[in-house]
């Protein structure tokens, strides 16, 4: 299982959370998701229910990610698998990201892919 805390100009939002390399979950913060005022992390996820479920990455963190040359070259810098989108997203994604929305790494145990 790996973790990210996902934040929105510093203030947590919710858990990104990949079980195994086909299940993902990400799961709204109860402050978060009961305050009216704070917007979803995506109009694809909704406030209408706390947790979402998917057998892929989320778009809207996959979209987080660069693409290309720039997408290679971060795989080989940090020496993750081509396939591991959830690992290179840990890896950057704290890292100036285009948006509020930064997924900072907090479990990182491996499992077989």
């Amino acid at each position: 299982m790996r973790t990210a805390r996902i934040t929105r100009n510093g203030e947590r939002v919710g858990a990104l959370i990949q079980y195994h390399k086909k299940s993902y979950e990400f799961i709204y913060d109860d402050d978060w998701f009961q305050d009216s005022a704070k917007p979803p992390v995506s109009l694809t996820m909704p406030k209408t229910q706390k947790v979402y479920q998917s057998d892929h990455l989320f778009p809207y963190f996959f979209n987080m990610l660069t693409e290309g040359n720039n997408r290679a070259y971060q795989h080989q810098y940090y020496e993750i698998h081509l396939q591991d989108h959830f690992g290179l997203l840990l890896a950057i994604g704290n890292f100036d990201p285009i948006g509020a929305i930064h997924v900072i790494s907090m479990i990182s145990e491996e499992f077989d892919e």
